[in-house]
């Protein structure tokens, strides 16, 4: 008798427990509808936003969307200015209309600015190999201008040359050079993206004193070099000449804001730990037109669809909130180099300590709707969280299959994990860093007809009930143990 009744009682258990789940699951389903995910992302990657470009007024209007958006669904605003917004003071660095490279003679047409400083120089050129430490012993190259190959010896693409740029400028700099030109091989499709992100006004944080640096830096330009036939002919040249004059830059500043929004938890001491839950709303603009003469990038993986998990995840905590409390934040500038969260992790809107977890969610493309791709997945406690909320919704989640793509430190998650905030991002499933998963990143055909919405109504379900997980479970999450960042974790909460 005893033992029918010690069964009775754990049958009774397991169908609370299922019942429990099974609603938290209702819940998700509940808010969560086709319908309303492709109204967002449809609306954000319209052509009349024209690409949603930080510092426009599309990009304003992208914001108010958001802003009302929040406000329709209950979410309190930003409690230190009353509005969904926080205002980023940004400066806006135009390149030079005066440019003219030539390198014996020839004139040079396909550059690209790395640093547009201002010189006016006709010398004898140097040909330098890579432009790296070896390369300058016994070379006498002060005043002079350097010719340099991209990349290294070991590693040639373009994000190898831009992962060394600073490494470079700062020898150049160091060894009294006048202007680094830097030869790259392109194909026409990377040069096209190189020739909108390069040439291009920059923006930076306007109170940042990087910007005063980036004025002392030395003239740096990329010069399209195809199968490396100039970088070959000139390291055999007895003599090089050369010919470079950069003008003046345009400074102006700008006002761009971050969407902000919050909603208290409803447990009395969870309630004092937030998850903050994150992507960046800007996209890049108006640039060289594709096949079709299309010239809008209109970014709807990247990032209408992370805005949308953002929404997704208020829309459902507004009517039902988590024992923790959340802080929803949609960034300006990701684009621009993370300016919005560079921004505002040097003025948050709740002290940095009670921010326990940030859950970012940032995307180019996908090529297996059966996962979701958490890169930095395994560096944080919650990574079973996640991996429980996929498997509801039939996805599995998996981490990072590309780490030589270093896309942790590219999204704007990178700045609250340099606080110490344990902060991986949510993707759209890759299982590896193809054809299929670049193919609209950054181009006019990322549009809201080309994606796959039964997919995506399974991506934000997965990411609702793994933020509804993380932020119900009794443990705070924290960083793996030996995590790069435990430290700046320890010195953030104290322990």
């Amino acid at each position: 008798m005893k033992s029918r009744r010690i069964i009775l009682n754990l049958l009774i258990l397991i169908c609370a427990f299922s019942l429990c789940a099974q609603t938290e699951k209702e819940k998700v389903i509940e808010t969560t509808s086709k319908a309303t995910i492709e109204g967002h992302i449809y609306f954000l990657a319209d052509d009349l936003l024209k690409g949603r470009e930080t510092g426009t007024p599309e990009n304003k209007i992208a914001a108010s969307y958001l802003a009302n958006t929040f406000r329709r669904y209950g979410v309190k605003p930003n409690p230190k200015t009353g509005t969904f917004y926080q205002n980023v003071k940004l400066k806006r660095i135009s390149p030079p209309n005066e440019v003219t490279i030539e390198i014996n003679g020839q004139k040079i047409n396909d550059y690209a600015f790395i640093f547009p400083s201002p010189v006016n120089t006709d010398s004898d050129a140097v040909y330098l190999n890579y432009g790296l430490e070896n390369d300058y012993k016994g070379k006498s190259i002060k005043g002079k201008v350097i010719i340099i190959k991209s990349g290294s010896a070991d590693t040639k693409d373009s994000r190898a040359a831009f992962d060394l740029r600073e490494k470079k400028q700062g020898l150049a700099k160091s060894n009294g050079v006048t202007a680094i030109i830097e030869l790259i091989d392109a194909d026409e499709n990377m040069w096209t993206f190189i020739n909108h992100n390069f040439n291009g006004s920059k923006l930076m944080v306007a109170e940042n004193e990087d910007h005063k640096s980036y004025n002392n830096q030395t003239a740096h330009l990329w010069v399209l070099d195809h199968n490396h036939e100039m970088a070959d002919q000139l390291s055999t040249s007895q003599g090089i000449t050369s010919k470079v004059t950069i003008g003046a830059k345009k400074e102006e500043i700008v006002m761009s804001q971050n969407v902000i929004g919050v909603i208290e938890g409803t447990d009395p001491i969870l309630k004092e730990e937030f998850i903050i839950y994150s992507a960046h709303y800007d996209h890049v603009g108006i640039g060289a037109p594709d096949e079709t003469g299309d010239t809008i990038y209109n970014g709807a993986r990247d990032n209408a669809i992370g805005t949308t998990t953002v929404l997704s995840m208020a829309e459902n905590l507004a009517k039902y909130p988590t024992k923790r409390s959340a802080l929803f934040i949609l960034f300006t500038g990701e684009e621009k180099g993370l300016l919005g969260s560079e921004f505002y992790v040097e003025h948050p809107v709740l002290p940095l300590r009670q921010m326990v977890y940030c859950f970012n969610s940032d995307n180019g493309g996908y090529n297996d709707t059966s996962l979701a791709t958490i890169v930095g997945l395994q560096r944080t406690t919650a990574q079973q969280n996640i991996k429980d909320a996929a498997i509801i919704f039939g996805l599995t989640a998996i981490d990072d299959p590309a780490p030589e793509q270093g896309l942790f430190d590219r999204s704007d998650n990178v700045h609250f994990a340099k606080k110490g905030i344990p902060a991986p991002t949510f993707s759209l499933g890759f299982s590896s860093f193809d054809g299929e998963v670049t193919k609209y990143y950054h181009r006019p055909g990322d549009e809201a007809d080309s994606l796959d919405y039964d997919y995506l109504l399974k991506f934000f379900r997965a990411y609702v009930m793994s933020g509804r997980h993380i932020a119900n479970d009794p443990k705070t999450p924290v960083w793996t143990a030996g995590d790069k960042y435990e430290e700046a974790a320890k010195a953030l909460y104290g322990n």
